[in-house]
């Protein structure tokens, strides 16, 4: 995989429909600076102009994804040393892929954060409190589904058990004690959580999305 990083373009060697090549200067032109869409706009990595409260499939580019998810730290930054949502979705899918062999299911496993790439990572106990906040995650969700040709209806049932048991190992390996049991369930993944810097963890998503899809 070809990995270039010279300010301000990171060139991957992805498929071209992973990245729309809409002007989208020209497009918030046309639309009267977002006339019509549900709440304000926000600029990605890539310089996109992008509503996170009405993101459309066409508004996702994979670069945005993979860029801001190594840039944010899991639990709140909470863990005794920086350890980021991509390497965290790394993790998640590469063991996936290890126990169904489908690059399907993987790519799902991938993505299954991929919401907080445009929402942030919301802690755990907080998300249901927050009005509105699911409803957002479940239109940013849809959009990113039809644009990675993902199932609409979900994750499927493997991706959210890995999700689940992983953070035995995150807690192991992250967290200071806690008087507090964190009512996990099922086994450790048994997987090595290595603290990636943002720059490697982006380049180890973006190295396994390319895995999973290739060339066009």
């Amino acid at each position: 995989m070809r990995y270039e990083h010279s300010a301000p373009t990171i060139h991957w060697n992805v498929p071209k429909w992973a990245v729309d090549p809409v002007d989208h200067k020209a497009q918030s032109s046309i639309e009267g600076g977002g006339l019509g869409r549900l709440g304000d706009w926000m600029q990605t990595y890539t310089g996109r102009a992008v509503y996170p409260l009405d993101l459309r499939p066409s508004d996702i580019d994979i670069r945005d994804i993979a860029h801001a998810l190594s840039m944010q730290c899991r639990y709140a930054g909470h863990a005794l040393r920086f350890y980021s949502v991509a390497e965290h979705s790394v993790h998640v899918a590469r063991w996936v892929l290890e126990q169904t062999c489908d690059g399907f299911v993987a790519i799902e496993a991938l993505l299954h954060d991929a919401t907080e790439a445009y929402l942030v990572d919301v802690p755990r106990p907080v998300k249901p409190f927050l009005t509105g906040y699911k409803e957002a995650e479940r239109r940013v969700a849809h959009a990113i589904a039809e644009r990675f040709d993902l199932d609409m209806a979900g994750h499927p049932a493997i991706v959210h058990e890995a999700d689940n048991r992983i953070l035995h190992d995150e807690r192991a390996a992250l967290m200071s004690s806690c008087d507090r049991d964190w009512n996990l369930v099922g086994e450790p993944l048994g997987v090595r959580i290595e603290c990636w810097s943002p720059d490697r963890a982006e380049r180890e998503f973006m190295a396994l999305f390319d895995e999973l899809y290739g060339e066009d």
